[in-house]
């Protein structure tokens, strides 16, 4: 076996097994599911046997993560083995091109326009950045070399480091990047650089590596299924319609105006049988013949690029080509696909939506070198082997190496958010649950809801009862607002204040609060998503594909947002804290099976008094 890179001095027990595991699949080439819980050091234990294969094959890894806030956690952890290994390990962080961007304000652009933009300014040779940084031949400058040369020195970097370099010496961040990359042994980005098909062939050519060549590791990869459909899922509304006709009058583009006046009336009259917020399927046939009824569908398509192309000279953005770049997508596959017009209060939104995300991933993860797929809430295992196209990889479930005593884990099956079920009564009932156990608790809590809407009923109730600071997060929080109310939450430890968010919300997941910083977390409610015509679409084609529609389309992923939430809490092996599922159906069969075996929930009609014995026992 090949000597492991591994970053700290020792290795804990279950992370030691972890390692043996990923080492033995990694040096057969075959893929692994890992459920590694909370505080295992999934990381470390990942890139120890990868590296050390990758060093002897002469292979690259591939960090891939769903989120820029975890980059910074891998690249620590490789500056850890380089020191420790004294080893020449080169590694780069790579994120969304727009946001690496030396450009002004390039950040507020969508991605498509944005595309569009940075093409047309390298075409053109009107980007200083990047003629500064590649020839024309698309060779590497002698500054773009020296540059490099220095950022290797002390690699690896954050993006945010390049970033500032890039634009101190007038050089395209990006570029640089690329061009570091296509030395580095470690590349960390995002999901959509290997499972955007398009993109995918374009970043590994400049980075001038194959598939084959490459170990894939996923970081919390309970996110992968979502974020592959949402990769390959596009959607037209009147409201691009909208924008993209007042952009051809501001262009005096008068000649595309009509088609788009045929596209909005197209869109109106296949919602015309649909009530007001209802939806209905379209056949790809009776959008395509309503469209060639007008005009032909292709010279549609090649009209609204080539408009496209003269609103950016004069702008960054375009409606035009996102309506352009629909229609085009419109054509795509039927099988594990559905298209859904949906009627909204002042929008209408026709969508061709994917429903089996292993369509995307099986052809990456297939032809890439081998792969680690891990998470702490990758449960069940076998759901993840089936939505991912990864039937015949190594799956294994660890336990948590905190020891149990350190947390009480209870359901309370006295209330219920059932949608069937709410009332008055049923909010009053949760409010002085909640407010009882925050009171209870000698710290910091924090309450997940199902939804905005029933976290503002319980609060209504609940914020005369609890004792506590009350901090409420709102809808579509920048990164800034959300940094900034973490750090006030943060300063309450010693005394105590109690975070009210939404499972889907913004610290839901991703979170880091260890030690004193959270010591309860209230999960109110299953975020079961409402059972719209996609819901529907995603039972009826897992049930044809495998028997499982209901648990893969419905349950299993409000449950994963639910132990999302829980893992907010006991972060460490010293953490202390306790987690509570509050609502009658968690200790039903069907959802009580969901759970880690070694989490050992126990029910209880009386949380509060449970939870302030646990905290007075040391």
């Amino acid at each position: 076996m090949t000597e492991l890179l591994f970053a700290h001095e020792q290795m804990r027990p279950v992370q030691e097994e972890l390692i043996r595991t990923l080492q033995k699949a990694l040096e057969e080439k075959k893929h692994c599911l890992i459920h590694a819980p909370t505080g295992l050091g999934k990381t470390a234990a990942a890139l120890a046997p990868s590296l050390a294969l990758a060093k002897q094959k002469n292979l690259t890894v591939l960090f891939l993560t769903s989120r820029h806030t975890q980059h910074e956690i891998v690249l620590e952890t490789i500056k850890k083995i380089k020191q420790k290994h004294q080893e020449p390990l080169e590694a780069v962080s790579i994120i969304g091109k727009k946001w690496m961007c030396a450009q002004e304000n390039t950040t507020l652009m969508q991605s498509n326009d944005f595309a569009e933009f940075c093409k047309a300014l390298r075409e053109n040779e009107q980007c200083s950045f990047y003629t500064h940084t590649r020839t024309k031949k698309g060779e590497k400058t002698p500054q773009a070399q020296q540059s490099i040369s220095q950022l290797k020195v002390l690699s690896p970097h954050s993006a945010e480091h390049i970033l500032k370099t890039g634009k101190q010496e007038e050089l395209c961040p990006y570029e640089l990047s690329l061009l570091m990359a296509e030395d580095a042994r470690v590349i960390v980005t995002d999901y959509y650089y290997l499972f955007h098909e398009k993109i995918r062939e374009g970043f590994l050519q400049k980075i001038n590596k194959r598939l084959e060549d490459c170990i894939l590791i996923v970081d919390e990869g309970h996110n992968l299924p979502t974020r592959a459909r949402e990769l390959m899922t596009s959607r037209l509304t009147t409201l691009m319609i909208k924008r993209a006709i007042k952009e051809a009058k501001k262009y005096h583009l008068e000649s595309i105006l009509s088609l788009l006046s045929e596209l909005q009336n197209i869109l109106m009259l296949l919602a015309h049988p649909i009530k007001e917020e209802g939806e209905k399927l379209v056949k790809k046939e009776t959008f395509v013949k309503e469209v060639n009824a007008k005009i032909d569908y292709e010279h549609c398509i090649e009209d609204l690029y080539s408009f496209a192309d003269e609103v950016r000279e004069q702008q960054k953005t375009s409606s035009l080509g996102s309506i352009a770049l629909f229609l085009e997508n419109w054509l795509g596959p039927d099988e594990g696909y559905s298209r859904i017009l949906k009627v909204t209060k002042d929008n209408l939104i026709l969508s061709h939506r994917c429903l089996d995300p292993s369509l995307i991933t099986r052809p990456v993860f297939e032809q890439s070198y081998a792969s680690i797929v891990m998470s702490g809430t990758l449960i069940p295992l076998e759901m993840y082997q089936e939505l991912l196209g990864l039937e015949t990889a190594t799956i294994k479930s660890f336990e948590s190496p905190f020891p149990e005593e350190n947390r009480l884990m209870l359901i309370v099956p006295k209330t219920t958010t059932k949608y069937s079920m709410r009332s008055d009564q049923q909010f009053v009932a949760i409010a002085q649950y909640c407010a009882d156990i925050a009171n209870a608790t000698p710290g910091n809590v924090a309450i997940f809801f199902p939804s905005y809407g029933v976290r503002d009923r319980v609060v209504e109730h609940f914020a005369g009862w609890c004792k506590k600071s009350q901090i409420l997060e709102n809808r579509n929080l920048s990164k800034e607002q959300k940094q900034e109310l973490l750090e006030k939450f943060k300063s309450y430890k010693s005394v105590g204040a109690v975070l009210l968010g939404a499972a889907a919300g913004s610290f839901g997941e991703g979170i880091d609060l260890p030690g004193d910083l959270l010591k309860t977390v209230i999960v109110v409610g299953l975020p079961l998503e409402k059972p719209d015509l996609e819901t529907q679409e995603l039972i009826n084609y897992f049930d044809k594909k495998c028997g499982k529609g209901w648990e893969y389309g419905y349950v299993l992923p409000a449950i994963t947002k639910t132990l999302q939430n829980a893992g907010r809490c006991i972060r460490t092996e010293t953490d202390r804290g306790v987690i509570v599922f509050l609502d009658e159906r968690y200790a039903w069969p069907q959802y009580l099976r969901c759970f880690p075996q070694e989490w050992n929930l126990k029910l209880s009609g009386n949380p509060a008094e449970k939870v302030e014995q646990f905290f007075r026992e040391k």
